[in-house]
């Protein structure tokens, strides 16, 4: 006893303590926010599909057995999940989840279909139901189907027709259902399994790109001070004109190409890595650390970036990911300038990238603004699709995509708004957190 109390005494002095009740606290909130979510999209289906079935199925095609009371009881329940994310305990928000969704889907449906005879309105019906549930996590959706089909089964033998539930079409559907369930889990985990696999694939690509481009460049920069050696010793007659110049520009490429497998690398390993934040940070301090690491291929691009803090904030994350987040996304926009300037022959000094940091709102947000070659109208819905890159052909497609999840991961928003051949802006809304 005396060795365990000592124990934890010696995390809290060293911090350990409060740094795993930070990342525990930081988790919780995040499951939260996932579950406040859902519950609002499912609250507006069943909300709205509730009493628009009830007159499908009572006045354009009637079915034998309708119930106008559990249909309200239905909307009823799907009315608190509107108002889902003003609910700070998480487990209160769990237990009304797994209440609603059992009684909105396997219950009601279950239910219904016994009700009717099982028609073939309601065996579709309960089927589609099921789907629905087992996209949920399958343990989860388990126990509610189970809980949903005992009360459902209970009330039929309460206030049913007296047909014993052996001789419903219950069970000569049950294969099916059963089918049904195992077919959807298998194939979430099938998708999860290849997209696990190709991502795993594209970073172990990356790294060993990345690490291979360091061997070539290790000579170049080996060859420089070769060359500058030689041209020291005694007796020598000096290097020709100009030679020191093209030196000093061969060690600064070698430089950045360093810097940018550093950034290559970074977005390779975080494809991997467990995105949920960990420690609060100053947007000021993440966003100027990104500046300095960038690989500016030189002083006059540096100087097309400006940095604009209204008001600085904090917010929950981890200064590795925001690294990538930052990096990825002032590499967008310089190359979006010099897209542009390809395309119309415009000088560099015409395209600016603005970071702006807003504070002052209620949902702090970055605002990183380029004036480059925009993105087209129809391909704005699909940027932050994984694999999907724009223009086609111009990249992995990984990039956008990972900013998306880890914007995500801390409970943030992340949108585009562009206009093709003007402007893009993306902004990047935070949680707000409590400072270090």
């Amino acid at each position: 006893m005396n060795s365990l109390a000592s124990g934890i005494a010696g995390a809290v002095r060293s911090g350990q303590f409060k740094h795993l009740l930070l990342k525990w606290l930081l988790v919780q909130e995040q499951q939260h926010a996932m579950v406040a979510t859902r519950l609002r999209l499912l609250a507006w289906i069943g909300f709205l599909g509730m009493p628009a079935y009830y007159l499908v199925w009572t006045a354009w095609f009637p079915q034998p057995y309708e119930s106008p009371l559990l249909r309200a009881l239905g909307m009823a329940l799907c009315v608190p999940a509107l108002f889902a994310h003003h609910v700070k305990d998480n487990t209160l928000l769990r237990a009304y989840e797994f209440v609603g969704v059992t009684y909105v889907l396997p219950f009601f449906f279950t239910y219904m279909f016994l009700m009717n005879g099982g028609s073939a309105v309601w065996a579709q019906s309960l089927l589609a139901a099921l789907i629905v549930l087992f996209h949920f996590d399958w343990w989860w959706a388990l126990a509610s189907f189970a809980a949903g089909t005992l009360a459902a089964a209970g009330m039929f033998a309460a206030h049913g027709d007296g047909t014993p539930l052996a001789q419903t079409h219950m069970v000569e559907q049950a294969p099916i259902y059963l089918f049904t369930i195992v077919v959807v889990s298998v194939t979430k985990l099938g998708r999860r399994v290849l997209a696990r696999e190709k991502l795993s694939g594209m970073a172990q690509a990356l790294a060993l790109v990345s690490h291979e481009l360091r061997t070539p460049l290790m000579g170049v920069a080996a060859n420089v001070r070769g060359i500058e050696r030689v041209a020291q010793r005694p007796g020598s007659q000096g290097q020709e004109p100009g030679v020191d110049a093209a030196l000093e520009r061969i060690r600064y490429d070698v430089r950045h190409m360093n810097r940018l497998i550093d950034l290559f690398l970074e977005s390779a390993t975080a494809l991997e890595r467990e995105l949920a934040p960990t420690e609060a940070l100053s947007m000021a301090s993440v966003v100027q650390a990104a500046i300095d690491r960038y690989p500016f291929a030189s002083g006059a691009q540096r100087g097309m970036v400006e940095v604009v803090v209204r008001r600085d904030f904090c917010f929950a994350g981890r200064d590795d990911l925001c690294a990538v987040l930052l990096l990825n996304l002032l590499r967008n926009a310089l190359k979006a300038l010099q897209r542009a300037e390809r395309a119309d022959g415009r000088g560099s000094a015409a395209g600016r990238v603005r970071i702006v940091i807003d504070g002052a709102r209620a949902r702090p947000r970055l605002l990183v603004m380029d004036s480059g070659c925009g993105i087209p109208a129809r391909e704005l819905p699909l940027i932050f699709e994984r694999f999907h890159s724009n223009p086609p052909g111009s990249g992995a497609g990984i990039g956008l995509a990972l900013c998306r999840d880890i914007v995500r991961a801390w409970h943030g928003t992340i949108r585009c708004r562009s206009r093709e051949r003007t402007y893009t802006v993306f902004a990047v809304a935070f949680p707000r957190a409590a400072a270090p």
